[in-house]
């Protein structure tokens, strides 16, 4: 099951079909899947016949598109539709916890790649299906789980955990390099040299390769590295520090902006989008 990962540069080679799981051959519309991983495994670039909502309860998964990179802790899911190709690498140890979905059930899901805040319900239901034989039972316990998992994943809010993936060679110079070191605190002009473009060529390809300005991406991808480390055990001024803050005040700040929580939350709290209401474990 294991290959090389890919980079997105230019034409990827064609996704290898891996071999089919029982899982996904299963004629039911959602079934669990359960596998631990080691630290640094990589699943190599794959497709799916069914769709996947991928989650772990330990460790984090790094998901790889041809358009964009996505980083899925505990507490959220990656929903990837049916032939998407995808590889996945293992940041730590992990505990992998995933969705097959039947093409009539992932019709309640995301149009597209995205990362889902999971629900304490959904996180319960997911645990509940993996415990579940691939053919479970049609008159059974998995088709109430089905169908409440279906409604959950229709109401689940999105999260911003990826970031495109842009292909120009002259600004992929500049995303590895902060990828590398997120605190990197160069500007576009100080990059430019290094590139190989004007500091106006760069912005105008972040515009259009990712969407985003070059300050919007990079500090989603800081903001992203840091909840990795807070979930890695890594004191919050420490995580400030590795991505780029210079005080932990601000980080506190953005982080609660971006993801809903506070840098001391995000070992206990699923991440969840602001605004949303704290579940029983998070109230005070």
């Amino acid at each position: 099951m294991f290959g090389q990962s890919f980079s997105p540069i230019g034409q990827p080679p064609p996704p290898r079909s891996p071999r089919t799981l029982t899982h996904e051959q299963a004629d039911r519309p959602i079934v669990g899947y359960a596998r631990e991983f080691a630290a640094a495994d990589d699943t190599g670039r794959h497709a799916h016949l069914r769709a996947q909502l991928l989650s772990a309860v330990r460790g984090v998964l790094r998901v790889q598109t041809d358009a964009a990179g996505y980083v899925v802790p505990p507490g959220a899911g990656l929903y990837v539709p049916a032939r998407v190709a995808h590889a996945v690498r293992m940041d730590g140890a992990v505990a992998m916890r995933a969705l097959f979905l039947r093409a009539d059930a992932a019709r309640a899901a995301p149009p597209q790649v995205a990362v889902i805040a999971l629900s304490p319900l959904l996180r319960a239901l997911i645990d509940a299906a993996c415990a579940e034989p691939p053919e479970w039972d049609l008159h059974g316990r998995g088709v109430h789980l089905a169908a409440l998992m279906q409604d959950e994943i229709a109401r689940a809010a999105s999260l911003p955990l990826g970031l495109p993936a842009p292909r120009d060679q002259r600004l992929r110079r500049v995303t590895e390099a902060l990828a590398a070191r997120p605190d990197d605190p160069r500007d576009l002009d100080a990059f430019a040299a290094a590139a190989g473009a004007s500091a106006r060529t760069l912005a105008r390809l972040f515009r259009r390769e990712t969407g985003m300005s070059f300050r919007d991406w990079r500090r989603q991808l800081r903001l992203t590295e840091a909840l990795v480390l807070l979930h890695a055990g890594t004191p919050p001024a420490r995580a400030a520090a590795a991505v780029g803050y210079r005080g932990s005040s601000a980080f506190g700040a953005a982080l609660r902006a971006v993801f809903g929580v506070a840098p001391g939350q995000v070992r206990s709290l699923a991440v969840r989008p602001p605004g949303a209401i704290p579940d029983a474990r998070g109230a005070r």
